[in-house]
């Protein structure tokens, strides 16, 4: 029988916390609660977790210093940042300083949910392996294939670049879940790069026009409104 993943969510607001705990519990995950970053740092050597739901406005250190300690000291356990809507600067600073994915309030539980499986499904194994084992993907009349680089269609092949290689297998890799926009831009630019958010748009503007029938009107990569895209692969019949 398969081992339930651990689950950390740290979140001072009791009642959030308690609902969130309660929901993914329902769920089959194991899920332990607690209201402070200090707390993180002092259980997770003892008891470790498979992935953290951090929230950023935390008494004391708060979630991005928390983030930010744990990956100067080289832990690379998956962790979710938890933020106020209005707050890009934390979103930004958050997946900078070594966050998996971040997602604004008021979110849904079934909303996050989605992201904690997304998130793990990239962490079971290393970058880079996933991809070169990963079979060619078919969606209308396209096919990309992640250990080439390369995208098929109407008998022709192209070769993408990073950016693009980088941001269609994000999308790919996560069919059904909306993938914000700074999540696209930490797995498609280094760090050294400036950060706009735009550059992402225009990369999904060129994807479209390669992999769509209508570029207007997408059906495979679809905007989330305020949020970033999705990847909606075909149903089977």
């Amino acid at each position: 029988m398969t081992k339930p993943y651990h689950l950390y969510v740290v979140e001072d607001d009791n009642p959030l916390r308690t609902m969130l705990c309660d929901y993914l519990e329902k769920q089959g995950l194991v899920v332990t609660g607690m209201a402070t970053a200090e707390d993180l740092l002092r259980r997770i050597h003892r008891l470790r977790p498979d992935l953290v739901v951090l929230d950023v406005s935390l008494p004391g250190m708060s979630g991005l210093q928390a983030c930010q300690k744990l990956r100067s000291e080289g832990d690379r356990v998956p962790i979710i940042i938890l933020t106020a809507r209005s707050e890009e600067i934390d979103r930004v600073l958050g997946l900078e300083m070594g966050a998996d994915d971040f997602l604004g309030k008021p979110f849904s539980a079934r909303e996050l949910l989605a992201r904690v499986h997304a998130v793990l499904r990239r962490a079971i194994v290393p970058p880079g392996l996933s991809q070169m084992n990963q079979a060619p993907v078919k969606f209308g009349g396209s096919v990309f294939d992640v250990s080439a680089r390369c995208l098929f269609r109407n008998g022709t092949t192209r070769v993408l670049s990073t950016v693009e290689f980088s941001v269609l297998a994000e999308l790919v890799a996560n069919p059904g879940v909306a993938v914000s926009r700074e999540r696209l831009l930490a797995v498609s630019h280094s760090r050294s790069e400036s950060l706009l958010l735009r550059a992402i748009d225009v990369t999904v503007m060129r994807l479209r026009k390669l992999v769509e029938s209508d570029p207007g009107t997408p059906r495979f990569i679809q905007t989330v409104r305020g949020h970033g895209y999705m990847f909606v692969p075909e149903t089977s019949r």
